[in-house]
């Protein structure tokens, strides 16, 4: 059997999860339609999910069709779970981006597909509510908007009314749009070889490399042109034999909780296989762990997972998102920019404060970019929006009891070192506290975060220099006004340890403050984020537009007037981006369209914002030195 994973991607209430459900029913999966508005879908499970009619975590569902496993990951659509939708897109082989015919290309629809072609990955568009009063044909907007290469694969009748009808076909000019992008296939054109079977072999081939993105038209609430959907998975995305050849290499991408609280991960196999009661190997960046599988899952069925297949793997009570399992493979890398905003929670009730960290600190295991940090009695929790804080209440009080208060939302800024610092430390007996090791570090700017030696390797035990390198990274979550310092080079200059007495323990205690003392020496500036945006508005809104961005420290480009709208391009910083989207309505009667995405860390113009700090401070030496050496 073969095995194909799509992602169903879209603007939020463009129906992706209605089409979930029609797509399960036509293929016999279930056999009642649920409703969004009834709150009765298969793949929106919180309660929340069911209250407000979205989709906040990723679903996981599957059916066959025609020998072909198509497991379906029904994503979020609102742009505060983007770390949910990146999670799924490691995972696929294709894409259908649904777009919603009375709604037209939204602004998180253009960023998601602008993501997918930057990945590669391989998507059908389908234009779903065609049967919606004010249904229009999108096919001019898609190319405009979203991809230039398109097709239309289906015709409609009735659009825009109830007995609107989706019919495959084949357009006249398919040979001329692929000859347009193969140059052997425009040959066979020009010599007239491009029969039926030839153009569709080759619509399959530019498809599966993203090449050419089919449009197809209908509707999830009446089922009409969702058959010629599925046809189209089937045989324009890439689909793969299911096979157990090769070592196991998988990943998890989602975590779910079992009735009695145990860990379900969810994960995409890429070579080997995977079984009930087999012992394995996960890693998380270098660290190795082990566990043993006790159930794993295929499309619903106990079963061997092969390459190819999205499992539900039970009995890994360490793993995490982000896992590596069999083999440690290649880290992946963020095709999102991480939240860029905070937030704190507080229970209603002070004594559930230890609850509710700990409730806090598991849902970081299903969401690692929540990033749960503890400030002496206050907590934090990292956010994409302002969605996220209701979606966390409600996760709280239903799952856990815990009624919480948010303080007001901040921004998440950054800090660079902007010179060069050196410091050592060695062992001083003659001090009442001390560390058995010497360690000497130098500090400069870079390109990410680097760890470098100008030691020899073997003038330590692996596990001290694996000690330092794991201090180095902890530590530098925090500067010297308390945010994490990015683009850093440390280096190892200066090594001893003292045996039998030195420990591991010793070098990581003692890592922190000559850190910080090469830190405060080379110095360091606060960057915030920035985003770019596109802004699209009325030609008589421009000027009230380009004063609020002006307010609001934005930079924007030279306005591109066209008939009736003006398109401006610019930066503006992170934390008046919700401010903009909230005015915006108003200074454009409605018909502005703002898409915005993280751009880069500047410099903070003003005086350093200052962060709490969180745990031990090696910034105040007796402070930190009563607080970790125990002697």
């Amino acid at each position: 059997m073969k095995t194909l994973n799509i992602g169903i991607l879209a603007h939020v209430d463009a129906g992706k999860t209605s089409l979930t459900e029609r797509l399960l029913f036509e293929a016999g999966v279930i056999d009642r339609l649920g409703s969004v508005d009834r709150g009765d879908t298969q793949t929106d499970s919180l309660e929340l999910e069911r209250r407000r009619g979205i989709t906040i975590r990723s679903a996981v569902v599957s059916f066959v069709t025609g020998g072909t496993r198509i497991t379906l990951i029904d994503t979020p659509g609102h742009s505060d779970f983007v770390a949910e939708v990146e999670r799924a897109l490691r995972m696929l082989d294709g894409a259908v981006l649904v777009v919603s015919a009375v709604e037209g290309v939204q602004a998180q629809t253009r960023v998601l597909m602008r993501t997918l072609r930057r990945l590669g990955i391989p998507a059908l568009v389908f234009v779903n509510k065609i049967d919606r009063m004010g249904a229009r044909d999108l096919l001019a907007d898609v190319r405009a908007k979203l991809a230039p290469r398109t097709v239309a694969l289906s015709t409609v009748t009735g659009l825009g009314t109830p007995d609107a009808v989706s019919t495959p076909s084949l357009p006249a000019d398919l040979a001329e749009v692929l000859a347009d992008g193969d140059d052997a296939f425009l040959e066979s054109y020009v010599e007239d070889r491009a029969d039926e079977a030839a153009c569709r072999a080759e619509l399959a081939r530019q498809v599966a490399h993203g090449d050419l993105h089919p449009v197809l038209y209908g509707s999830a609430i009446t089922g009409t042109g969702v058959g010629a959907l599925v046809t189209a998975m089937t045989e324009l995305l890439p689909s793969a034999e299911r096979t157990g050849a090769g070592p196991l290499h998988a990943t998890v991408f989602k975590i779910d909780r079992g009735r009695a609280g145990e860990k379900i991960a969810y994960a995409r196999l890429h070579s080997g296989s995977l079984a009930p009661r087999q012992r394995i190997s996960f890693y998380r960046g270098e660290t190795e762990l082990t566990g043993r599988v006790s159930a794993v899952r295929v499309a619903g069925d106990d079963d061997v997972a092969l390459a190819g297949d999205v499992a539900q793997v039970r009995g890994l009570r360490e793993v995490r998102i982000g896992d590596r399992l069999g083999s440690p493979g290649a880290a992946d890398r963020g095709v999102f920019a991480p939240p860029s905003l905070e937030t704190v929670v507080r229970p209603v009730r002070p004594e559930q404060a230890s609850a509710l960290y700990a409730a806090l600190t598991r849902l970081s295991e299903e969401d690692p970019l929540i990033a749960v940090r503890r400030h002496g009695h206050d907590v934090s929790v990292r956010l994409y929006g302002e969605v996220q804080k209701e979606v966390l209440r409600s996760m709280l009080a239903e799952g856990d009891g815990i009624d919480v208060t948010f303080e007001q939302t901040r921004t998440l800024y950054v800090e660079k070192p902007v010179g060069r610092g050196e410091a050592v430390e060695d062992l001083d007996p003659e001090q009442r506290l001390y560390f058995f090791a010497t360690v000497g570090l130098r500090v400069e700017p870079g390109s990410g975060v680097t760890f470098g030696l100008s030691v020899e390797l073997g003038s330590l035990p692996l596990a001290f220099h694996k000690a330092i390198e794991e201090a180095v990274h902890a530590t530098l979550e925090q500067g010297l006004y308390g945010w994490e310092v990015l683009d850093c080079a440390v280096t190892l200059t200066h090594t001893a340890f003292y045996s039998p007495l030195s420990t591991a323990g010793d070098f990581r205690k003692m890592t922190p403050l000559v850190l910080m003392t090469a830190l405060r020496q080379a110095g360091t500036r606060v960057h915030e984020p920035v985003h770019r945006f596109e802004l699209e508005v009325p030609s008589n809104a421009v000027s009230a537009v380009l004063l609020k961005l002006a307010d609001l420290r934005a930079v924007p480009g030279e306005a591109v007037t066209g008939t009736t709208s003006s398109t401006l391009h610019g930066t503006i910083p992170a934390e008046h981006v919700h401010e903009f989207e909230q005015a915006l309505p108003a200074l454009t009667q409605g018909e502005g369209v703002f898409l915005s995405e993280f751009a880069e860390y500047r410099p903070y113009p003003g005086p350093p914002p200052v962060r709490g700090r969180a745990g031990h401070n090696p910034l105040n030496r007796r402070e930190y030195l009563a607080q970790v050496a125990r002697r």
